[in-house]
């Protein structure tokens, strides 16, 4: 059994950039309070949001995903936990997905079940290259690799299933 965790790069970039938006935040509220009875509030609006910043961390540091040869056992940011016998899979899919608006793609994969749906995704935002290639090895399935890049609303014309609920329809009709 091989224990996957996402990139720990994660945790420092969206650590950094919530820090930029916190901190001028509780600046303005201090600001906009601007009386001296104002510290206990700008202290408690703090230590909430401290609490809330501490279980996003301790929940991105304990999700993870358990591969073997018997299936895989995922473990999500929000605690919930999702088992893939590995009898139910067909095999995996990687492909290049273009950012919306972008010419840059991000690598896919998806694990695909006997019924064609997809039942588990990686996506390379949050899953290097590495941790992505040992998924087919380690369930010992084959590993079929789309060449040509495409788009959402491509993906969403030939294979619906393998997205997410509300991948599927397009705000544009």
């Amino acid at each position: 059994m091989i224990t996957l965790r996402p990139r720990r790069t994660l945790g420092w970039n969206y650590g950094l950039a919530l820090t930029a938006l916190v901190v001028p935040l509780l600046a303005a509220e201090l600001w906009l309070l601007d009386q001296p009875t104002a510290w206990p509030i700008v202290a408690a609006t703090a230590a909430v949001l401290g609490v809330l910043i501490g279980l996003a961390w301790v929940a991105y540091r304990r999700a993870r995903v358990s591969v073997s040869k018997y299936g895989i056992v995922e473990r999500g940011f929000f605690g919930a936990t999702t088992v893939i016998a590995a009898r139910d899979v067909a095999g995996v899919l990687r492909l290049a997905l273009y950012r919306p608006n972008s010419l840059d793609t991000t690598d896919e994969l998806f694990v695909v079940c006997r019924g064609g749906r997809g039942r588990f995704r990686m996506r390379g935002r949050f899953w290097d290259e590495h941790t992505m290639s040992l998924v087919a090895q380690v369930l010992e399935v084959d590993e079929t690799e789309r060449t040509e890049p495409v788009t959402l609303a491509e993906l969403r014309r030939s294979d619906p299933t393998l997205l997410y609920w509300f991948e599927r329809r397009s705000l544009l009709g």
